[in-house]
């Protein structure tokens, strides 16, 4: 976890800005905008990804906005020069979704992930732009994926942890129908200004009761959960070293206009006085590649590179999460060389002690 890798993981593709819905948590500055990525974005982002993923397995996540509001002939000019070895994946809020939409999915091998925050009454934030409910919509998205057989992956957003609350959202996922969850503690990041501090026992407990709803019946990837199973597990087998990369992903997002963020795609479409526009580049005029080779130079990314060297040397949680994200120390302390976050605290610190809290009170008793 030294520096940048040169070769990412995954990249991060903004297909349009434009949502269609007005969530109260939600990030995005230029969300009511349909700015849309033009072709020769996705084949010059292209160019670089296709030997990567000749060479391993690669991603290309499409994340806007609402991606699928770019529309179906739009999307498919996009995704077209991208080699057949490249895996796509689509965040969607499933509004739009139809038998129409599950056609292209299955026809472009588009693998799914729909936000939804559990059941109706836990989804008053996720609003249209009128102000009405959005849930009837997503849900009927949700039943046109499982009409089509199509497997799909779900993340949630909690905004206040309390008791129950974890097995409520568990059971509602099984029924649900999604393989892999995904839940995040809502995050003050981007135009969401909403304090995101928590009373540390609220969130420890809430992990703790999570792990065991999933334990119970385990039919569902739990991300944060089992990334923390593996992570604890590596600590008894004593390779936990081994966790973490060598070197940061750098997880570039590629905006409309082909400018390239990387490290937090939260970033994207923000200025400051002394970063700028937060951007590496533009794969317009330079190539992905070298791009990313050069984005330590960038100065704000130096300036968090220092802050990930400051946890290495005082948190006793850095195997565990690395550092942190950039986005989360620019939004929450204003700059990048910070250390702890209320972010840290509520999906990694609190994350891992309610695993272990969970574990010590179901341990088995001394023979």
């Amino acid at each position: 976890m030294r520096g940048l890798a040169a070769v990412p993981s995954y990249v991060v593709m903004q297909p349009t800005t434009l949502c269609n819905l007005d969530c109260a948590y939600c990030y995005l500055p230029f969300r009511a905008v349909d700015r849309r990525m033009p072709v020769p974005v996705a084949e010059a982002v292209a160019a670089s990804v296709n030997s990567w993923a000749a060479a391993g397995r690669f991603s290309v996540v499409w994340h806007g906005g609402e991606p699928l509001a770019a529309g179906r002939e739009h999307l498919a000019a996009l995704i077209a020069p991208f080699g057949p070895e490249v895996e796509h994946h689509v965040q969607t809020n499933a509004t739009l979704i139809d038998d129409a939409w599950c056609a292209f999915f299955t026809e472009h091998r588009v693998r799914v992930s729909v936000s939804v925050d559990g059941p109706r009454e836990r989804n008053g934030d996720r609003i249209t732009r009128a102000g009405g409910p959005a849930y009837d919509r997503i849900v009927r998205g949700v039943a046109a994926l499982r009409r089509h057989r199509l497997p799909f992956s779900a993340l949630a957003v909690v905004g206040r942890p309390e008791p129950g609350l974890a097995t409520e959202l568990y059971d509602y996922f099984l029924g649900l129908g999604c393989d892999v969850l995904g839940v995040n503690i809502e995050e003050t990041e981007g135009v969401n200004l909403r304090d995101n501090s928590h009373d540390a026992r609220a969130v420890t407990a809430f992990w703790a009761e999570l792990v065991a709803a999933w334990r119970r019946e385990p039919r569902i990837h739990l991300r944060e959960v089992e990334w923390s199973l593996r992570y604890a597990a590596a600590v008894l087998d004593g390779t936990a070293d081994d966790v973490l990369p060598r070197r940061l992903d750098p997880i570039p997002t590629v905006g409309h206009d082909g400018s390239v963020t990387v490290l937090s795609p939260e970033l994207a479409g923000f200025t400051d006085v002394r970063y700028g526009d937060f951007s590496s580049g533009n794969v317009l005029t330079t190539p992905l590649a070298d791009i990313l080779a050069h984005a330590g130079r960038t100065p704000w990314v130096g300036e968090f590179l220092a802050g990930v060297e400051a946890c290495r040397s005082s948190c006793p949680y850095f195997g565990f999460c690395g550092g942190g994200h950039a986005a989360n120390r620019y939004f929450e302390l204003g700059r990048f060389d910070g250390t702890e976050t209320a972010h840290c605290r509520n999906s990694k610190i609190h994350l891992l002690e309610g695993v272990l809290e969970h574990a010590r009170d179901h341990q088995s008793p001394a023979a």
